[in-house]
């Protein structure tokens, strides 16, 4: 049995290279992939936490999470592809040509 903190570590170095990868990057795919990663290291903490205390409420937020994380995935994409078919680039620094 592989204890908790190992778990705990494994999402926090996740957790750190997207928080790394959201701040440094300028490719908006590259940032959506990043956010993704930090949101799957706070699952992997709420399974190992619910698996540790023999509880099922961390599976239930973990299903939540990955709810919004769809809905995230859709919306940031169609803005992404908006943006794409009106300046044909994927750099987050031409995003506010968008503006009214």
């Amino acid at each position: 049995m592989v204890p908790t903190n190992y778990y705990l570590i494994l999402g926090a170095m996740i957790f750190a290279i997207g928080a790394i990868g959201v701040l440094s990057r300028r490719n908006a795919l590259i940032i959506f992939m990043c956010v993704e990663m930090m949101l799957n290291s706070v699952n992997l903490t709420l399974i190992a936490f619910a698996r540790q205390w023999n509880n099922l409420n961390g599976q239930i937020f973990v299903f939540m999470i990955m709810a919004v994380a769809a809905a995230e995935v859709a919306v940031g994409l169609a803005i992404l592809i908006a943006h794409v078919h009106h300046s044909k680039s994927i750099n987050i620094d031409d995003i506010n040509v968008m503006k009214w």
